[in-house]
């Protein structure tokens, strides 16, 4: 196992809710191509706190590339819908660009 994996696996095990060490976890898990278990963790994260906006972004490319474009869509939809809430355009223009690039090409 990834030693980053590990610790932030441990360190889950104390805060099992933890939004940033979920994050952290699912991007671990991307680097070294674990795309079931990134996916899982993004879940997680948004189920624990669907406030967390960078999951949205992160997971939504992910899915794109396990071809699952209907959930990428959503997922993207769902967080430019909290980008606009949050007033947060960065984020916003970033899901925004990201959907239409997979919608439009």
């Amino acid at each position: 196992m990834d030693n980053k994996i590990k610790i932030l696996s441990q360190l889950l095990e104390e805060k099992p809710m933890d939004s940033f060490l979920l994050h952290a976890l699912a991007l671990e898990h991307l680097k070294i191509n674990n795309y079931e278990q990134a996916k899982d963790c993004f879940l997680s994260v948004l189920k624990y706190n669907p406030n967390y906006l960078g999951s949205y972004y992160h997971l939504a490319k992910l899915l794109e590339q396990l071809q699952d474009e209907k959930s990428a869509i959503f997922y993207y939809e769902e967080g430019m819908k909290l980008a606009k809430q949050l007033k947060d355009n960065h984020a916003y223009n970033e899901l925004k660009s990201a959907y239409d690039e997979l919608l439009f090409n």
